[in-house]
């Protein structure tokens, strides 16, 4: 197998590709029926990508046989990883088949070094090249090696199989099990957030959620090119930021000060036949359903909602960096309860079949942006046993997005800095790379 794809300078040609099966399959296949929860978050890819310089030089024959090799004992705990996700016909929606079918790793060789490859413009570097989508596997790697010895390590995951935290908990995992260490968290794969009998919730979440169609999602509006690009935010405009939004007394997140002045830039950029814009925030229910942390912290599943705040141009330019965080933190504290959880859980069964989205993702009701924290999620600790990575962030291969969009993740130096990948139009990209706070990422930015 040999197959090169690229554009201009940068070239990956695909050298090879393996299905690996766990090490101890199940018995018999068993069938995970999706929760409600997972049901919302729908069956799109979500790929991580890491970057190491391979400081030993080890050879890259050696790491493919080690991450196969350990990648199969991953997978005898996380074999819903393994499976299958198929359409019931009865219920007409997928269900997990954990038939150990296996995973998909793909081989490939870049005719760059890693200084070389361009960090910043995602839309150049990613798509078909360092990401390859398969759709008969819900769990693919695509493991590159460049001139310079260095690797990159790109995991595409079903969003069916779980959330950023369960695929947090399942990369660092295979990490301990390559470095030969017992792993730290025992997966608990049973999808048990089951509506309410009767189901009831709060009626408004019938204006933060919606069912649609197919139709509705490919047909969503896009009224301008959206832009993947790659930052790097420094520790020291972190700290500045939440300082100035706890300037009034109140005690805010870096998040929260993150979020304010994101969302006051966008209110200068926005359209003048807009009068109000809106921000949104994953939030994960983990801790916050069925009461403490340690009771779902090793659930591997979907346990995400969307809290939403809308607000006038005017009153977002006008007002503090303090003045927008406590908004921000209002919206944010309505969704962090076990009550709005259960509601949705139950809104969602009001609604099935079908699919369900979000309004804000689907680009209704104006101007908009995401943010997804991942402050938690496992950078510089993913060591496969030739270092600690250079950088670790999440992308996407979806072309058609009706919502700006942010995801923000530790820096891999460890300092508290953050490496922030976006999906922006034009105008806000060129607003937020105005000032210094964020910096375009690049070569020198991650030492290499």
């Amino acid at each position: 197998m040999e197959e090169v794809t690229g554009h201009g300078k940068f070239a990956v040609k695909f050298t090879g590709k393996s299905i690996v099966k766990a090490i101890n399959p199940l018995p018999k296949p068993q069938i995970i029926t999706l929760s409600n929860l997972d049901l919302l978050s729908g069956r799109f890819p979500v790929t991580y990508f890491y970057f190491y310089q391979n400081p030993e030089k080890v050879c890259f024959s050696s790491i493919i046989e080690s991450l196969k090799s350990s990648l199969a004992e991953t997978l005898s705990y996380y074999y819903p990883f393994s499976g299958q996700i198929v359409q019931n016909p009865n219920t007409n929606e997928p269900e997990i088949i954990c038939d150990d079918n296996g995973a998909l790793v793909v081989e490939g060789h870049a005719n760059i070094s890693l200084k070389e490859l361009d960090f910043y413009n995602l839309n150049q570097s990613l798509q078909g090249k360092l990401v390859s989508v398969n759709t008969e596997f819900p769990l693919q790697v695509q493991v590159t090696h460049y001139t310079c010895g260095g690797i990159s390590i790109t995991f595409t995951f079903d969003h069916a199989l779980g959330d950023a935290s369960a695929f947090g908990k399942f990369l660092v995992s295979w990490s301990e099990i390559a470095q030969k260490k017992p792993i730290s968290c025992m997966p608990d794969h049973r999808r048990n957030l089951r509506a309410r009998y009767p189901p009831t919730y709060h009626p408004s979440l019938d204006q933060t959620f919606v069912k649609c169609t197919i139709e509705e999602i490919i047909n969503m509006p896009i009224t301008q090119i959206l832009l993947k690009r790659l930052y790097h935010v420094d520790v020291s405009s972190i700290n500045r930021l939440q300082q100035l939004a706890c300037a009034s007394g109140n005690k805010r997140t870096k998040i929260e000060a993150f979020s304010a002045y994101i969302w006051k830039t966008m209110a200068t950029v926005i359209d003048k036949r807009h009068q109000k814009c809106k921000m949104g925030w994953l939030v994960d229910g983990r801790g916050r359903v069925h009461g403490a942390q340690n009771l779902m912290s090793n659930y591997i599943g979907n346990v995400l909602s969307v809290a939403v705040a809308e607000a006038s141009i005017t009153e977002l330019k006008q007002g503090s960096i303090s003045d927008v965080a406590s908004n921000v933190h209002d919206a944010i504290s309505k969704v962090t309860n076990e009550a709005h959880f259960l509601d949705l859980i139950d809104w969602i069964e009001c609604h099935r079949p079908g699919l369900m989205l979000s309004n804000i993702v689907l680009g209704r009701g104006g101007p908009a942006l995401v943010l997804s924290s991942g402050r938690r999620f496992p950078v510089a600790e993913l060591d496969f046993g030739f270092g600690s990575p250079v950088l670790g962030t999440v992308c996407t291969t979806i072309e058609k997005i009706g919502v700006s969009y942010m995801n923000q993740r530790p820096s891999a130096r460890n300092d508290g800095s953050w490496t922030v990948s976006a999906i922006l139009c034009p105008e806000l990209a060129a607003a937020l790379e105005s000032d210094s706070i964020f910096q375009p990422m690049l070569a020198s930015l991650l030492r290499l």
